[in-house]
């Protein structure tokens, strides 16, 4: 590993000032007790590509200021980075949404550290570039009670009822449900404390429920202390039936669709509330907005979020903006104590309600798809709500969260066995999530255990059967335990009217035209074996076989790996069957074509397509735009799909993908373990590696060269040098974040094309975050001033501009600028035309791209990499982002090295940042229920 400089490289002529702390290059702060501040930018693009714990964390103190300013000029004292993105805050009010009064919250006074949900463990990151979108926040709003008669049906779409005279008594079925709240409150509160055991919480009868609090004061329309104020819409409330997740406590029926009134906050009675007039639609959002004192510019995307009624929502609700993307609590604050004035109260159960989903949509932005009860009411008391226990109580009680019982491994307990002796309890948490993030986890997992246990195994090679010989025999193919619905198709009629149907009825009636005519049923074992044996290496001869024998696989390896699910495609469509590969990006897809056309037998002489059309990129699949298409019943049309590159696979993606998969295909999940997780929540590849749900394959392919030496010594935790001798690897220190900068100018528009050759439109420069003064914002600047300098003159980029364009969250496709029109920005992304229109080019949607993020540069390889690792963001350092980071330059890669030992801690010390979710456990839990029936039987 060379430390020198490249040929004609020459140190920078003038120094910067050394990165202070509040220009930090991560986005996102950590905060004290193991949350953090939401990243430095708030656009909706990033919100998704900048993952969990992919970007810094470097420690903030003070309070988050709100005021714009320069990315990179120091704010104020204990602030925050600056957040300057368009469209992403409500600009000039930001100054002006501070804490409630004179009564600064402990997150305004300390610091910021709440903003970003409350993770688990000590990362719990809020996406460390700008992941502060909020997802629509109308379901975590505060019910009115009922007034009357006229209680609302739980999961309505009814309006909340106007406060009257009887708005402070309760009917019968609002007490019962603040009766049921309060016990659930109570038992939480008593399996935290150790008083009493989860198992009981979810079995046992609740307990009574606490005293009733005092009703409201009567003829009061203040929404301070009590759920006065009318909401727009009740929020949904889901059963486990809907959800088909574990058991979760009841709410009583009977119409309430939220508790009573909470007590009543002491003090003098607030004035009443001002009028706001409402005018329909959206010029009637933009004068709430603008009585609030937040930018209109927020008016589309609030009626967005809140739909027809965002304005009559706003007025009655406005805490109801942190629905929309890019809103913080202090930004909402502000708004709702201009429209309430001194009606307006930290105690408000609104405020509290839409607090709950903030931070549970913040925690999801951070990778987690669930937080523990405990974090998040320390979440909430940190935002200065009163009651954080109410408020989660409430919350429950409406169904807008949702609450779980998640087993907790003990290293060196034995699992426990499915006798008679299985009645030793096993340590559990209490997890509360949104239902969104619930329902995609509890899909995935029985989309994935439906796949493993509807699959039928083909024909064994040792039964010498007449009808052994083709493997289609329904004696020889025994369907997965605890496939009873497999087992009953079974009509012999069936079988023999389908010589080339799928093993399955709802698969047989789909495909009985000509698209079934070109493949068998299933090749034989000794088919499979010998397709296994004419693999070019034994990894993917392995990987042959453990696909021949189970509808679900895990292969892991690194980027010399991607050759074997690219040899058990070729091998399954030389047997007819259906096969595709699948990757994030265009970039992974190409070289997954690359790799087919090696491993393809000889198509002129077999006669078959060419075999890069089994190469689809996951967007393109989903959305029909490539591969095979669906069928009649809106299945996809194959019999074997390969996931690559399955790390950055986020829950809500994956239920789309498992869903769309019929009973009996087969799926692999293929990718490197050691690269950063995905950008939404979730880590499903590590949760099913994990659980051992599935055969799993571990190629044994190394990574040749300097680069794949470096890479998988990080990969295991050590950082030794590596024998570059054509300089392959460069490490070039630096003191600061100004020199940090210089010196990546000079080595990509100048070193590595004059040493290596390689141009600097095939370089990428990859930093740990967006903010601070070698963040990406800075090194885009500079490098746009070196390489592609002008006006900007379309939204700030200029034809021949490196982009970066988000599509969808969590996807980032590279691009160059090639004009603009009246339809929007014009780019070029891997060879494919793309119009951007100009409310996404403003909304954040494309940013200049010379310099990436890992998150966003994971998926995709150059020729060369220049990572920079300023010490303002050592922070953001962990061994999954430095191997990410790393092992994205084919031929070359160069390290800015600024971090000094910082770098070898994150690599030896801090494997990954963790994430709290629940599909292992759902996994194990579909283990479990699989092997009871053969032993009862």
């Amino acid at each position: 590993m060379s430390t020198d400089r490249l040929a004609g490289e020459t140190p920078p002529g003038q120094e910067a000032a050394p990165g202070t702390a509040e220009a930090q290059t991560p986005d996102d702060a950590a905060s004290p007790g193991g949350a953090a501040a939401p990243g430095d930018d708030a656009t909706v693009s990033e919100g998704a590509a900048e993952a969990p714990g992919a970007e810094a964390e470097a420690p903030a103190s003070g309070a988050e200021s709100g005021a714009p300013g320069a990315d990179t000029g120091a704010p104020a004292s204990g602030s925050e980075p600056s957040r300057s993105e368009p469209g992403t805050q409500p600009s000039g009010s930001e100054s002006g949404a501070p804490a409630f009064g004179s009564e600064p919250s402990p997150a305004a006074a300390g610091s910021e550290t709440e903003a970003a949900a409350p993770g688990a463990d000590t990362e719990t990151a809020a996406p460390g570039a700008d992941t502060e979108t909020a997802a629509p926040g109308a379901e975590t709003e505060a019910p009115a009670p009922g007034a009357g008669a006229e209680a609302q049906v739980p999961g309505s779409d009814t309006d909340a009822k106007t406060p009257g005279a009887d708005a402070a008594k309760e009917s019968p079925a609002s007490g019962a449900a603040k009766a049921t709240a309060d016990a659930l409150a109570a038992a939480v509160r008593a399996v935290e404390s150790g008083e009493r055991s989860a198992a009981s919480f979810f079995n046992d009868a609740p307990r009574p429920a606490r005293p009733a609090a005092p009703a409201a004061q009567p003829a009061k329309a203040a929404p301070q202390g009590a759920p006065t104020g009318p909401a727009p819409e009740s929020p949904r409330q889901r059963t486990a039936q809907e959800t088909g997740g574990p058991a979760r406590p009841g709410v009583a029926d009977g119409g309430a669709t939220g508790p009573a009134a909470a007590p009543a906050t002491t003090g003098p009675a607030p004035a009443p509330r001002p009028a706001v007039p409402v005018t329909p639609g959206i010029e009637g959002v933009r004068q709430v907005l603008a009585a609030g004192g937040a930018p209109e510019t927020l008016a589309e995307q609030a009626a967005e979020v809140l739909g027809e009624r965002a304005a009559e929502a706003l007025s009655e609700d406005p805490w109801l903006l942190l629905g929309v993307p890019g809103v913080r609590p202090e930004q909402a604050d502000g708004f709702a104590r201009a429209l309430l004035g001194a009606a307006c109260g930290p105690g408000d159960e609104r405020r509290a309600q839409a607090l709950v989903g903030w931070l549970l949509e913040q925690a999801a932005l951070a990778g987690h798809s669930a937080l523990e009860a405990a974090a998040l009411r320390a979440a909430l008391d940190q935002r200065s709500v009163p009651d954080p226990g109410d408020a989660l109580q409430s919350a429950i009680a409406d169904g807008a969260v949702l609450v779980f019982q998640d087993a907790i491994d003990e290293p060196g307990r034995a699992r426990p066995a499915t006798g008679d002796d299985e009645e030793e309890e096993q340590p559990v948490r209490l997890l509360l999530g949104l239902d969104r993030f619930a329902m995609a986890e509890e899909s995935v997992a029985d989309g994935l255990a439906r796949l493993l246990n509807t699959f039928e195994a083909v024909a064994e090679p040792v039964q010498d059967t007449a009808s052994a010989e083709t493997g289609d025999a329904p004696a020889e193919a025994e369907p997965a335990a605890g496939d009873g619905a497999a087992a009953a198709d079974g009509p012999a009629a069936a079988e023999s009217a389908a010589a080339t149907a799928p093993a399955t009825d709802a698969h047989t009636d789909t495909h009985t035209d000509d698209d079934t005519a070109p493949r068998p049923v299933r090749p034989s074992a000794a088919a499979w074996e010998a397709a296994a044996a004419a693999a070019p290496s034994p990894s993917a001869a392995e990987l042959i076989r453990a696909a021949a024998h189970s509808g679900l696989v895990t292969h892991t390896g690194a980027e010399a790996a991607r050759a074997e699910p690219a040899a058990l495609i070729a091998a399954a469509r030389s047997l007819g069957l259906r096969a595709f590969g699948a990757t994030h990006t265009e970039n992974g897809r190409r070289r997954l074509a690359a790799h087919l056309t090696e491993s393809a037998p000889d198509t002129t002489a077999t006669g078959s397509a060419d075999p890069a059309t089994a190469a689809l990129t996951v967007s393109g699949l989903l959305s029909g735009r490539q591969g095979p298409g669906r069928d009649a019943d809106g299945a996809l049309a194959l019999d074997l799909l390969v996931m690559l590159d399955a790390p950055q696979l986020d829950l809500e993606t994956a239920a789309l993908l498992v869903e769309s998969l019929t009973d009996g295909t087969r799926l692999v999940l293929s990718g490197d373990p050691g690269v950063l997780w995905s950008a939404g929540p979730g880590r499903l590849f590590a949760d099913l590696l994990a659980a051992r749900f599935c055969p799993q394959v571990a190629s044994r392919t190394p990574d040749f060269g300097p680069i794949g030496e470096l890479v998988s010594g990080i990969g295991i935790g050590e950082l030794s040098q590596v024998e570059a001798p054509g300089k392959e690897v460069v490490i070039v220190p630096v003191r600061d974040a100004g020199e940090a900068v210089h010196r990546t100018v000079q080595l990509v528009a100048d070193s590595v094309p004059r040493a290596l050759g390689v141009p600097a439109d095939h370089t990428q420069v990859i930093t740990v975050g967006h903010g601070g003064a070698a963040g990406t914002r800075a090194l885009n600047a500079a490098l746009k001033e070196r390489l592609n300098p002008g006006p900007g003159r379309f939204g700030g980029f200029d034809p021949g501009d490196r982009v970066a364009y988000t599509p969808a969250p969590g996807r980032t496709a590279p691009g160059t600028v090639t004009g603009a029109d009246a339809a929007g920005l014009h780019l070029d992304c891997d060879g494919s035309a793309v119009v951007v229109p100009r409310e996404q080019v403003g909304a954040g949607a494309v940013r200049h791209g010379w310099a990436l993020t890992a998150h966003q540069a994971a998926g995709t390889r150059w020729p060369a990499a220049v990572v920079v690792l300023p010490g303002d963001a050592t922070g953001g350092l962990t061994r999954a982002w430095v191997y990410t980071a790393f092992s994205r330059g084919e031929r070359h890669l160069s390290v800015v090295q600024g971090a000094d030992q910082a770098l070898a801690r994150a690599v030896t010390e801090v494997p990954v940042k963790e994430r709290t979710t629940r599909l292992r456990s759902l996994l194990q839990q579909s283990v479990q229920t699989t092997e009871e029936p053969p032993a009862a039987g």
